[in-house]
């Protein structure tokens, strides 16, 4: 296999555990309180990214003051877009669930204008109502009814994510951190918020089934930790278009990992939307790049979004911002790539 290859299919195993996510914390929320999954998640990731940081800096300085900084603020901003996140998985489907929050792409750059200079063009706002109408064809389901909790939590989460893919360039641009550091903070941030009110529920967790756990360390070590170093590792070696194209996936997979293994079923009108969405996101996200690298405006910004939340949020990397859960949501990659959620 040629490097090329090589490195696109590790793109798109990212995209894919990304997808995945969605059901595997629908399913894990099945069994276990919300608040003591995200501390799960959020304690398994942190051991696994203080392990990876022991090995790899042994002799020199653990962390700047740069990312001490920006990573606490960050960890908050992150905790939240997850609460919500998973909420919202537990209340609808895990298809709509990587759909919607797929919204966060078209949202961050109405927040995040350190790329560009001037006013986003009409096509850009064409493609964000086109994501509107597909999350109204998704909220549908077998006809149109009143919007569902788990819906509208996920549209919460959206917004949250791209808020908080806003602060992470706000934050970083220009400074002395390292993504792998950064999430680590992030990490240690979401345990130490989420152990108060899990402590509980603790012996709960200790009684859990091994089905549980596995998801639970799904989300944690392969849904965070490995997605992240695995598309740090990919993006380095590919164009951020390129990157961003396979990473924008993340919603595909997410709805075919829900049909094939969760049981879920789309009607026309939520495969309409589904549709919908993905074409709408590519277009806002096509539009948005052009916008920001044509002759004439600011350089475009030297971070982009973390997208899981849990060790890269996920949320999740969209644009000159977007992840971070999925719950997840922080994945850190260059300007231009796709971020998300869970």
């Amino acid at each position: 296999m040629s490097d090329v290859r090589r490195t696109d299919a590790v793109l798109l195993l990212v995209a894919l555990v990304w997808g995945s996510s969605y059901l595997s914390a629908q399913t894990a929320t099945a069994a276990l309180p919300v608040l003591l999954v995200l501390f799960a998640r959020y304690a398994l990731s942190a051991l696994a990214c203080l392990g990876v940081v022991a090995t790899r800096d042994r002799g020199s300085r653990r962390w700047t003051r740069d990312e001490l900084r920006a990573g606490v603020p960050l960890g908050l901003t992150q905790a939240a877009v997850l609460v919500v996140e998973t909420y919202g998985v537990a209340h609808t489907s895990a298809a709509n669930a990587g759909l919607i929050i797929s919204l966060t792409i078209v949202l961050t750059p109405f927040l995040d204008r350190g790329g560009h200079r001037g006013a986003l063009p009409v096509s850009f706002f064409a493609a964000t109502g086109v994501c509107v109408l597909a999350v109204g064809l998704l909220m549908s389901g077998n006809g149109f009814h009143a919007p569902r909790l788990g819906d509208l939590l996920m549209l919460g989460a959206a917004l949250i994510r791209a808020v908080h893919v806003a602060l992470v360039g706000r934050f970083t641009t220009g400074r002395a951190v390292r993504p792998l550091h950064l999430t680590t903070v992030q990490t240690l941030v979401g345990t130490a918020l989420f152990l108060p009110v899990a402590a509980h529920d603790l012996p709960t967790l200790v009684r859990t089934d091994p089905a549980t756990w596995a998801q639970l360390v799904y989300l944690a070590l392969f849904c965070s930790v490995f997605a992240f170093l695995a598309q740090t590792w990919a993006v380095q070696r590919t164009s951020a278009s390129r990157a961003s194209l396979l990473l924008g996936t993340e919603p595909v997979w997410a709805v075919a990992v829900g049909t094939a293994l969760g049981g879920e079923h789309l009607t026309p009108l939520t495969g309409l939307g589904a549709a919908l969405m993905v074409a709408g996101t590519y277009w806002g996200q096509a539009v948005e790049r052009a916008h920001r690298s044509a002759p004439g405006l600011l350089p475009p910004s030297s971070h982009s979004p973390d997208k899981d939340s849990a060790c890269p949020t996920a949320p999740t990397a969209t644009p000159a911002r977007t992840t971070s859960a999925r719950t997840t949501s922080a994945r850190t990659t260059p300007a231009g790539t796709t971020p998300t959620a869970t």
